[in-house]
């Protein structure tokens, strides 16, 4: 698997699409002031309901796109999709005009979603093992028809007969999918390795806090296993938290984990990190490298 420490590490911002966040003009300065600022990347949460009568939501979706015509480097996502609450065919569709507009800067999360609730308030089963058989039904859609090509498919979940979906993504030889999962579950993983890369939380982690760099470096340890002889790009993405005030203590919290085989660093902000205000301050002080190092730029794949 192509995941060394040698291989660049990268930088995103990871906001939530709730609360003070439900505002897409709010998100579009952020990702001006992210870019501006030395990011790598912009990712956005995909919660569909809100957990209290008063709270609001926005969708992730339409703010990507104001955002990608705000900005040119910064690599897009929503991470990460419930897809087993959706129709892959729509998010095919919606997917390519994102990455068209952005210039082909989307990377595609998808994951089992952490919330029953949602799915019992949705009216869709919330048993894990039926949310996985679609989540497995829907990326296999997305793969088919993101070619370009005639396509069909007939599953328990999912059906599409004879369909061809033009026009396809500018990237090559699709948009990057990330697959997400709870640590220490083995099937989130074994499915990311399918894939282009792995986006893992640890079990009993909460909002503020990261896993050990050593839980991490099991995770590419059992994916790259798992991956055998497969080649090509493969990225290890973590969410994370840094204060932002010092670069070199910043950088130091983020090593063990590049050590460990990290390719992409997701600073994880929200309300639980504070005010707005914090919020935007703590993206204005730019991705927490070295203050000798040169700003990384976002890469296209």
């Amino acid at each position: 698997m192509d995941v060394t420490p040698q291989q660049p590490l990268r930088y995103a911002v990871g906001l939530p699409n709730r609360r003070e966040y439900a505002d897409p003009g709010l998100l579009r300065e952020l990702a001006t002031l992210a870019e501006q600022s030395g990011w790598d990347g912009f990712f956005l949460w995909d919660g569909q309901v809100a957990e209290h009568p008063d709270e609001h939501v926005t969708d992730s979706w339409t703010a990507l796109a104001a955002i990608a015509a705000d900005t040119e480097r910064l690599r897009l996502g929503v991470m990460v999709n419930v897809l087993a609450l959706k129709q892959p065919a729509e998010v095919a569709r919606a997917t390519v005009a994102l990455d068209m507009l952005s210039g082909g800067r989307l990377i595609f999360g998808a994951g089992l979603g952490s919330s029953a609730a949602e799915f019992r308030a949705l009216g869709h089963d919330p048993d894990p093992r039926v949310r996985a058989e679609k989540l497995d039904e829907a990326l296999h859609v997305l793969d088919g028809l993101w070619t370009g090509g005639p396509f069909t498919f007939e599953g328990r979940w999912f059906t599409v007969t004879d369909q061809t979906f033009q026009p396809v993504s500018p990237q090559r030889p699709r948009i990057p999918v990330w697959i997400a999962g709870t640590w220490p579950a083995r099937r989130p993983m074994r499915r990311a390795s399918q894939w282009d890369g792995v986006f893992p939380t640890r079990a009993g982690v909460g909002h503020t806090q990261m896993m050990p760099p050593a839980d991490l470096e099991d995770v590419v340890s059992y994916v790259s296993a798992q991956r055998g002889g497969r080649h090509g790009p493969f990225d290890v993405v973590m969410e994370g938290q840094t204060s932002g005030v010092r670069s070199d203590t910043d950088a130091a919290v983020v090593a063990p984990y590049r050590t460990s085989g990290l390719t992409w660093w997701v600073e994880k902000l929200g309300w639980f990190r504070g005010p707005v205000e914090l919020v935007s301050s703590r993206i204005r002080s730019g991705p927490p490298v070295p203050r000798d190092a040169a700003t990384p730029s976002a890469s296209t794949r």
